[in-house]
C-alpha cells in the first residue's frame, strides 16, 4: 500500500474509542523511551480518556481527520481554534494540536498527504496562519514541519505528568 491508497476522513464522536487507543499508542511510541513511565501514565490517563476524546471530537472548534489504509488507522491530525500564544502574530491563526503517523508508515508519503489536507481544512475554516508546538527534542518532527514551511516563532512550557518540558512553537502562512 502507498499514499495513493490513503483515505482521509473526518472523525466524529463515535470514533472516540478508536482515537483514544490510537492516540495513546502514538504518544507512548513517540515519547515513552525518553520520559519516566509515571509521567507518561499521568499524561496519557488524562489526555486520552475516552470520554474526554469524545467531547473533543464533538467540539466545533476542532477538526479531526483520520488517515486510513485498507480500513486501518495509520495516522491522525487535529486542528483547534482558540487563542494562540502572543508570539504567533500571523492573521487568523489556527493550531495543529496533534499530528501523528504510525512509525511503520513514516517516509511513505502519508504525512505529506495528511499535512496537505490539514492546510486545506485550515484554509476552508478561514485560517491564514497555522501554528503548532513540537517537543524541543523531537528533531524528526521539527524537520518535517520545517519542510512544510513552518518556522520557529517561540516556545511554551508543556507539563508531562510532573516533568516540565519545553515545546518549540512553529508557524507558517496557510497559503
Amino acid at each position: 500500500m502507498t499514499a495513493r491508497d490513503l483515505e482521509l476522513r473526518v472523525a466524529g464522536p463515535d470514533d472516540a474509542g478508536d482515537l483514544a487507543a490510537f492516540a495513546e499508542h502514538m504518544f507512548r511510541d513517540t515519547f515513552g523511551a525518553d520520559n519516566r513511565p509515571e509521567d507518561m501514565d499521568a499524561y496519557c490517563g488524562a489526555a486520552f480518556a475516552v470520554e474526554r476524546v469524545r467531547r473533543e471530537l464533538a467540539d466545533a472548534a476542532r477538526h479531526t481527520v483520520f488517515a486510513m489504509l485498507a480500513g486501518e488507522l495509520v495516522g491522525y491530525a487535529q486542528l483547534r481554534a482558540g487563542p494562540p500564544p502572543a508570539f504567533v502574530t500571523g492573521a487568523a491563526p489556527l493550531e495543529i494540536l496533534r499530528f501523528y503517523i504510525a512509525r511503520a508508515w513514516h517516509g511513505r508519503g502519508i504525512a505529506d498527504a495528511l499535512m496537505a489536507h490539514v492546510i486545506d481544512a485550515a484554509d476552508q475554516r478561514g485560517a491564514r496562519t497555522l501554528y503548532l508546538a513540537v517537543w524541543e527534542h523531537n528533531h524528526r518532527a521539527a524537520a518535517f514541519y520545517a519542510r512544510h514551511g513552518f518556522a520557529r516563532v517561540g516556545s511554551i512550557a508543556f507539563l508531562l505528568g510532573t516533568d516540565p518540558q519545553t515545546d518549540d512553537v512553529m508557524a507558517r502562512a496557510v497559503r
